[in-house]
């Protein structure tokens, strides 16, 4: 378990993806697809200029565990105190968890795209995805 910082990954893309909880219905759809979309949904991840990020309340057994069965390319984080997901705006009102939203933050450190209800059923979601993650890798 490492501690993982937005400004230690400065010059590289980072796409932060919060979601409400490990191997929950819409969650894994969410992120079995971007296993399995891989290169496709951010290109420039294998080189490592992209970061995955996918982050929620979950402790980090529960993150190992799962990420361990489904072989995700990217690790979990574990966001238990709600802090990061306070900042971004993506903590459910009056719950202990995440809603679905995605950022992409640009090699300089700003977001460059957000969706605070990205729909883990919709094409479009991802293909916009994609498109946010590309033009911040310029």
């Amino acid at each position: 378990a490492t501690s993982v910082s937005l400004a230690g990954l400065r010059g590289k893309v980072v796409v932060l993806a919060f979601y409400p909880k490990d191997k929950t219905s819409g969650c894994t759809i969410e992120l079995t697809k971007f296993r399995d979309e891989y290169a496709t949904l951010f290109p420039g991840a294998a080189s490592g200029d992209v970061v995955v990020i996918p982050a929620s309340a979950d402790g980090l057994a529960s993150h190992a565990a799962w990420a361990g069965e489904a072989k995700f390319p990217f690790a979990l984080a574990s966001d238990s105190t709600l802090a990061v997901m306070e900042r971004y705006g993506a903590r459910l009102a009056g719950r202990p968890m995440s809603g679905r939203t995605v950022f992409v933050i640009g090699r300089d450190g700003t977001v460059t795209y957000r969706d605070l209800k990205f729909n883990a059923l919709s094409e479009e979601a991802y293909r916009d995805l994609a498109a946010a993650v590309k033009a911040a890798r310029g």
